[in-house]
Formats: structure tokens, C-alpha cells, sequence
């Protein structure tokens, strides 16, 4: 079942020019991110483990999680993920863990978490900008 709030919200220009423009689907990679998320049942603790693993199975990136109290509507926590959009480029979304803890769903950015985003954006980019860590000798 794809969440609501992926389904509701447009898709970018890119992800809409890759697909056929009369009938747009989601990628493959948000697909399979959903439903690595479905069966999710762990609560607050098993939150972050939960979304690093279905980031990581479709090779995307678990960048940070906080508390979202006052930040979104019925959210508890919220995580930040960036995985693959068809070419080199990442798209960036939330995975938000409701109330109850017992949900997660997933969330595009729009003009509700669009500060979110743009933090997101800085985070990404100072890990970019840190030197790489040096190898150690075997």
C-alpha cells in the first residue's frame, strides 16, 4: 500500500520526465522503501534501526532523526533519508513515526517541512565538505 502522503503530493519534473507522462509512477526505489516499511511494529527504539535499514536496502542514506513534537502533526519522531532518483542525483524525504508509534510513514518535502529541508540540504552539504578519513594501515 503506497503511504497517502507519497501518493497525494506530485512527483518532481524529473521523476515525471523518466516516466510516461500520462501515466507517472513512483520509482522503483520508493516502491520498495514503502514496503520495507509497511510491516514496521518496533515502537520509538526500533524506529531509527527501522528506517536505516529500508534506506539502506533500496542504497540510500539515513542522515539524522529527531523529535518532532511541534515540528509536524501526529509525529513523534522524524527521520531524514536521501535515496536514489533514477540518475546520480538523491531526493531527500522524511520518514515520520506517528503518535502512537506504531506507524511509519513516509513524507515528501512540501512548504510544511520546507525548513526541515533546507537543513537537511546544509547537513548534506558539511558532510561533503569534511575531509575524507584517511585508511588505516592493515
Amino acid at each position: 500500500m503506497v503511504s497517502r502522503d507519497i501518493a497525494a503530493k506530485p512527483l518532481p519534473a524529473s521523476a515525471v520526465a523518466a516516466t510516461d507522462a500520462v501515466d507517472p509512477v513512483l520509482p522503483l526505489e520508493l516502491l520498495e522503501l514503502e514496503l520495507s516499511l509497511e510491516g514496521f511494529s518496533g515502537g520509538e527504539p526500533g524506529f531509527c534501526e527501522a528506517v536505516r535499514n529500508a534506506a539502506s536496502a533500496v542504497h540510500g542514506d539515513f542522515l539524522f532523526d529527531l523529535p518532532a513534537a511541534g515540528l509536524l502533526p501526529d509525529c513523534r519522531r522524524l527521520a531524514v533519508i536521501r535515496i536514489p532518483e533514477g540518475d546520480a542525483t538523491m531526493r531527500t524525504l522524511f520518514a515520520a513515526l506517528d503518535e502512537d508509534g506504531a506507524e511509519i510513514r513516509l513524507l515528501q518535502p512540501d512548504e510544511e517541512t520546507e525548513h526541515l529541508l533546507r537543513f537537511a540540504d546544509a547537513f548534506v552539504d558539511l558532510l561533503q565538505r569534511l575531509p575524507a578519513k584517511p585508511k588505516e594501515a592493515a
